[in-house]
């Protein structure tokens, strides 16, 4: 049985209106989201740019309600905002900007790039010599069919890439399809991967924590949403 804590953002969540048809897409994310800031990221409303964070990317931002209720219970945006999501004066988007939002990374939509800025922003920390920062990345299984996470998961694999650390929302919505599972298409190149049911806040944390030192690391997370 899914193990789930008592959380703060369903009523949160309930205040987002506007992007309805895209709710099975977020709430897909939500309870990784949910594990992800309150259990697992090095990350704070009053240290957002220091350098030392760690860094969350949402590559799956195509219907971010879920993250942006997750912000607001965790104090990065004030709960008020919430009540206009994609109005014209509101800062909350239908894609999450980084330049309007505390704590957002990055701007993203349904294009699949999360994975390749993760990439390269593990890279610059390790250029910068700054190694305790991980680098965790939500995609969808769709976005699998991208090709340029291709090229990224092959490179992180090949270079050892332990700071990076993907999520995978795996909802059977990918168009090909990954015969024997999502999780094979990323060890062939190098990978370690855990496959996790993803409503389970005790499976996704223990998942996360499987990482292996040398060999970035992803967690299928699976889940009956479609979107």
């Amino acid at each position: 049985m899914a193990t789930k804590t008592a959380t703060p953002y369903t009523d949160l969540l309930r205040r987002l209106t506007g992007d309805e048809k895209h709710d099975a897409s977020a709430h897909s994310t939500l309870d990784v989201l949910w594990v992800l800031y309150d259990r697992v990221l090095h990350v704070s409303p009053d240290r957002v740019d220091d350098p030392e964070r760690d860094r969350f990317l949402l590559s799956k931002g195509h219907g971010p309600a879920a993250y942006y209720a997750v912000l607001a219970a965790k104090g990065f945006i004030p709960h008020a905002w919430l009540d206009d999501m994609g109005g014209p004066d509101s800062r909350l988007g239908h894609h999450p900007d980084r330049t309007l939002v505390p704590g957002v990374e990055i701007g993203s939509g349904s294009l699949g790039h999360g994975l390749g800025l993760g990439v390269g922003t593990a890279l610059g920390l390790r250029a910068q010599g700054l190694l305790r920062p991980r680098v965790y990345v939500l995609l969808g299984d769709a976005e699998l069919d991208e090709g340029s996470n291709h090229e990224a998961i092959a490179y992180a694999g090949a270079t050892g890439l332990d700071p990076i650390i993907a999520i995978v929302i795996d909802n059977r919505s990918s168009t090909h399809g990954w015969p024997g599972g999502i999780a094979g298409r990323f060890t062939v190149n190098g990978w370690t991967a855990t496959t996790v049911d993803g409503r389970d806040h005790d499976a996704i944390e223990a998942g996360i924590a499987a990482r292996h030192v040398g060999r970035p690391h992803v967690v299928v997370a699976r889940v009956e949403d479609k979107g």
